[in-house]
This record gives C-alpha cells, structure tokens and sequence, in this order.
C-alpha cells in the first residue's frame, strides 16, 4: 500500500480521530487520578499504574480503530462491511463532537488549574514555608529485618542534625513515623498533612559493617525530585553520614547555616561504631510509642552497655539521663532514679557544654525531679538555642506553664509546638487533656476526638474519650460499651480491671466490681503515675461501698501495708501519702488520715505545681469528707469546683458529677449543702 492511499485509509477509518479522542480522555483521566487518589490516600504507585496501563493501551486502541468499524449492527471488522454500506464518516461526525465536549472539559480544567494557582502558590507561601522539611521513615532493605532499628536510628540522626538549623522547619519523628511502609499516600498529600514544602525519603541495607544509604528530596508541592544521593560507607563512616547529609539538603533548600550550626553537624556523636550500634538499640527503645517501665528499662541497661564501650559519649549520656527521669517521674520516684538522672546530664555537658540533648536532660531533671520550673525553663531555653526545631522543648515547656499556673500561655504553646510535630497523639493527648482541666467540656471531646483519629489502633484514647461522657454528662453508657467490646486477653498488666472496678463502682453495680478484680491476673496494678495500686486495696473499697466496713478490714490492711512499702522507698512523694491517708479514713484512723492527707498537699502544693497541686488537695477534701470534716470538706470542694486541674478519672476528681455519682462521696450524700452543691450547674473553672 503505498503511502498516499495509507494515510487516506487512516483517514476514513478515523484512526486519527480514534487517537486524539484517546489522548484527549487519556490526559483527563490523568489529572483526575492524580487530584482524587491523595484524597482518599490512596498510594502514588497506583497513580503510576493508571498512566502504564493508558500508555500500553493505546497501540490497542489504534489498532482496534483500524481493523473494526462500528456499524448499526454492532463491532465488525473493516473488511467485512461493504464500503457502500460504511458509516464511518457518521462516525467520525460524532468522534469530532466527543473530542471537541472533552477538550472543552480539559480546557475548563485548565483554566480552572490556572486560575487558582496563583491563589494556592499564595496561601502556600503564608501557609507552608519554602524552607520546611519532613523526614520520612527510611525502608529497611537489610536481609536480616531485625536491623530495622538501625534505618530508625539513622533517620532520627538525620532529623536531629536538620533541627539544629533555625532557618528549616523540621517535622518532628512522631509525626512522621505512621507513613512507614509502601501504603504510604502521595507525597503531596503527605506534605499537605504535614504544612510542608519538602519531603525526604530513602532506603538502608545493612550487611556486617557496610552501609548503604539511598535518600531523594522532593518538592511535595509538584511531586518533582530536587535532590537525589547514594551512599556506601563502613560503618565507621556513617557516624558522619548524618551531619554531611543534613548539610547537603540544607544546600539544596537554600538554608543558611551559622558558624555554629555547622560545628554542631560536624561533630561525631561518638567515635565508636559499636557504641554508635548500641546507642540506636536503645533509642528504639526509648522512643516506642507509649513506652512502659520495661522498655525504659531495656533502654536504660543497652544505653549503659553503649557507655561501657565510649564512657566518653555525651549524648548517650544525655539519653540516659532522659530515660531514668521518665522512670523516677512516671513509675519509680526513688533518690536513686532522681541522682542517676542528674549525674549523667551534668557528664553529658561536662563532655559536650553546648549539647542540646544535655541541655534537655537536665531540664528535666529539674523539672520532673526537683519542682525547680525557673532553673528548667533556663535550660529548656538553652537547649531550644541548640535544637531550634525540637517540638519536645516546646511540650516541656508549655506543660511548665500549665503547673505554674499559666493556663491559657500553656495552650498557646501547645499549639506552637504542634506546628512542628502535627501528627504527635501525646502533644494532641496534652491539648485534651488541659481542656480537660478546664473543664471545657465540648472543647475536650473534640480534642480527644482528634487523639483517637491519630491512634486508632491504641485502646487509652478511646476508653478515656468514653470515660468523658461520665465526667461531661454523668452518662456510663459509651464508657460501658466501650470496655464491653474488648476483647480477653488484653488486659496483662491490669489497667482494664482497675477501668472496670472503677466505673462499675460508680454504677453501683458491685457484682461487677467484684467479677472484674477476681478476674484480674496480676496482684498490683500500675498507675499512670503513682503507686502501683494492689488487688486489696480494689477489693477492700467493693466491700466499704458495700458497707461492709467490717469485712473491708482485711484487704484494706493488705493494702495499708502495701502503702507503707511504697512510702520507705518514695518518702518525699505526695501521691502515695494521698493514698496512705485515704487508706487509713477508709480504715477509721481519721487523725492519721488527716496526717498524711495534710502531708502530701505540703509536698505538693498548688502554689508550686497547679496540676498536681490540685489533685493531690482532692485527695485531702475526700479524707475529710471521709473523717466527718464536713466543714473542711465542703469548703474545699466548692473551691476546688471552680479549680484548673482537679480533674481526673479517679477518686481525686473533683467535677460534679463526680461528686453526684462516686459512692466515696457518701458520707456527705445527706447533708442539704452538698445536695444544694450537686444539684446546681458546675460553676465555672477560673484561670489566666
């Protein structure tokens, strides 16, 4: 066939018709693939797939345009339809009517891109700084998958040496750790979520002492590549991979370093790859998600193994420090947690003065172990010099503000450190919860509501956002369904036993109460923060709410003794002389009671710590509700009532429906002042 008539054959079989209808549909469907799959996060590689399958299809299309013609009695093939007989021109009349509809719609969408460009490159501008970044998990290619540890190490390296540039917005490690693995959304749709402009991701493999590192940096505005780099080294090498890396995205997003920041990210952490190994074992750790005593306590024997390889390693140091201050102020308030703590933050800084890790662990060791909030902030500030873009310094020192009083600066820092890490379930938990202790009910629950959108696989937040309705409304109905639908086996350390005997005892229902604590695998239950509480103290309060004192005796004793315990290894702690005096107004010893109730609110008092001041002074207002204080009862209660803090899911709470539901509250049930007390609306919580 010679060309003139092959073109003209193209021509009246409307192959070329066929073509530009193809590419025309082709592009739109594109642009709708590309704008409606982030939307429903559905991953980038099915955006890819959708343009290989278009691609591969159109030779299909073309060759199906030449060999069948569409006739009034269905599909035939070309040769088989008698030219008189061919409507091919009909058509192509209505293939040009499709391509001009389509290209009007793709001129629409164009016009439309065009036209809101300008406004989104604007709104981009305020919104979302051009010098931002989020760190993506690194993908472990190691074939031992037990490296994984050491891809997360080397990606919290990277984030730690750009947040030492004030002129980057980093994305903190929290916020970034749930876009791990293939089912990641597109990268745009990352960025939009996070308010940044660039985002970082990569692969390591680690075989023996080599490493190798893949990283790419893309605008996640368009989805463009700006920066691509592959690295092998010894892993000797690698402790300067983190520092050559950060200096080479801060380049391409055209940072400015100071003299000093680019000292911070040339100095090696240690010299010591073994150390180095150890150290990122540890931080695993440290840094789980909700960790528990135990794995503080991994972290803390691994971080020590480190030390005994580098004594020299400031920043292990530094994380040791960190560690066992989080275990004296959350499950060991022991002087011999409160001294490691301090000895390894001031090593750390004796190693390294400008080291904001030190910086940091120091901090917190005035703040969770002295009560010294002045000296902490000095070094919160300090440390926030080093580590511009360390969204923990700003929860520290915004949960500071809050203890000191200063509710509303507290919230305003909250929110500034969300900035940084907008995806942290713990910085969204703080923001819940100080509405909490305001008792802004509505503004509460929406809060929660957006801790439980950040960790819908995590039990706490769902039963707490539950637990609400009680504190709101004085309605058991979610809080019930909620611990109805967990299901056995979920409960190894207790914490579900001791929700359950709580709200079945604020039900009434002691039958309840009393088939949740036998059920109960474990003789103590730890606490979020205080005494672990054992089973006889669960047990001896269904027996008194009963009333049943006699038979309550027994197990209270057990319990009193229990609390003595504690009291010889924690002298100095507020919370277990609280529960020490409550133990002995349950048990009639009312001066004793008094005694310690008294003793923990000179511990604690809300003069110094306006959170655990207030709740601790609820604990005194039961003991004399309990001891036939009237009187001193009720005047703390109508104060506490109107109190920031005194809130909780516990017998120290003081919200009126607490006070209208908790049998603990009985002795006062009768007297007309507190009837006229819970009978009224909630006075309003009084802060600045």
């Amino acid at each position: 066939m010679n060309p003139q008539r092959l073109f003209g054959e193209l021509k009246r079989r409307n192959v070329y018709r066929v073509a530009i209808a193809y590419g025309v549909v082709a592009w739109l469907l594109i642009q709708i693939a590309t704008q409606v799959f982030p939307f429903f996060e559905i991953p980038s590689w099915c955006v890819r797939l959708v343009v290989l399958v278009i691609a591969c299809a159109f030779p299909l299309a073309l060759i199906c345009a030449w060999a069948f013609e569409l006739t009034p009695e269905g599909l035939k093939r070309t040769d088989e339809v008698a030219p008189a007989k061919s409507i091919t021109r009909s058509t192509g009349r209505k293939l040009d009517f499709v391509i001009i509809a389509v290209l009007l719609l793709v001129i629409a969408v164009f016009a439309y891109q065009r036209f809101t460009s300008a406004h989104r490159a604007s709104a981009t501008s305020l919104d979302v700084p051009e010098k931002s970044i989020a760190v993506l998990p690194l993908e472990n290619l190691s074939d031992d998958k037990e490296n994984a540890f050491f891809a997360d190490g080397l990606q919290d390296d990277i984030l730690t040496s750009l947040a030492k540039i004030r002129d980057l917005k980093v994305i903190s490690r929290t916020s970034v750790m749930g876009y791990r693995g293939n089912a990641t959304p597109h990268l745009p749709a990352i960025g939009q979520a996070l308010r940044v402009a660039n985002v970082l991701e990569g692969s390591v493999r680690r075989e023996r002492d080599r490493v190798l590192v893949n990283v790419k940096l893309i605008d996640a505005r368009n989805d463009r590549q700006v920066w691509a780099e592959r690295y092998e080294r010894d892993l000797a090498d690698v402790l300067t991979l983190q520092g050559e890396l950060a200096r080479e995205i801060a380049t391409a997003l055209r940072a400015t370093l100071s003299p000093e920041e680019k000292a911070r990210m040339e100095t090696k952490p240690t010299n010591n790859p073994q150390a180095y190994v150890l150290y990122l074992q540890a931080r695993e750790y440290q840094t789980r998600v909700s960790a528990l005593l135990a794995d503080l306590q991994t972290a803390e024997q691994i971080y020590e193994q480190a030390l005994r390889v580098d004594p020299n390693f400031a920043l292990a140091h530094a994380r040791l420090s960190d560690t066992a201050s989080r275990i004296h102020h959350w499950f060991q308030p022991t002087d011999a947690y409160k001294t490691k703590a301090r000895l390894e933050a001031e090593k750390s800084l004796e190693l390294q003065p400008d080291l904001g890790e030190g910086h940091v662990a120091l901090a917190l060791c005035f703040y969770w172990g002295a009560g010294d909030y002045n000296n902490a902030l000095r070094e919160f500030q300090a440390a926030a010099r080093a580590l511009p873009n360390n969204a923990e310094i700003g929860l520290y020192t915004a949960s500071i503000a809050r203890r000191q009083g200063r509710w509303s600066e507290s919230l305003a820092a909250f929110r500034s450190a969300q900035e940084l890490d907008p995806r942290n379930a713990q910085l969204a938990l703080q923001i819940a919860n100080l509405y909490l202790f305001l008792r802004d009910w509505p503004a509460a629950a929406q809060a929660w509501d957006r801790v439980v959108e950040l960790q819908p696989g995590v039990l706490y937040p769902r039963r707490f956002r539950a637990y609400l309705d009680v504190l709101w409304k004085g309605d058991t109905t979610s809080s019930r369904s909620v611990l109805a639908s967990l299901p056995s086996g979920v409960d190894a350390e207790g914490l579900i036993t001791l929700e359950r005997w709580n709200l079945s005892l604020i039900e009434r229902d002691f039958d309840a109460a009393e088939r949740a604590v036998a059920e109960c695998r474990v003789d103590s239950i730890p606490a979020v923060s205080g005494p672990p509480l054992p089973k006889s103290f669960l047990e001896g309060c269904i027996s008194l709410a009963r009333g049943d004192a006699a038979g309550a005796r027994t197990s209270l004793e057990a319990a009193r003794s229990h609390f003595e315990r504690e009291l010889l290894a924690a002298p100095e702690d507020a919370t277990r002389h609280a529960y020490m005096g409550l133990v002995d107004a349950y048990l009639g010893r009312n001066e004793e009671a008094i005694h310690e109730g008294r003793r923990a609110t000179e511990l604690k008092p809300e003069s110094k710590d306006a959170l655990d001041g207030a709740q601790i002074a609820g604990f005194l207002a039961l003991i004399y509700a309990r001891t036939g204080e009237t009187e001193q009862a009720l005047a703390l209660i109508r104060r506490l009532l109107a109190t920031p803090g005194a809130v909780d899911n516990f017998v120290e709470s003081i919200t009126l429906n607490d006070l209208r539901l908790r049998w603990e509250w009985d002795p006062l049930r009768n007297d007309p002042r507190f009837q006229k007390l819970i009978a009224g609306a909630e006075p309003a919580t009084i802060h600045k």
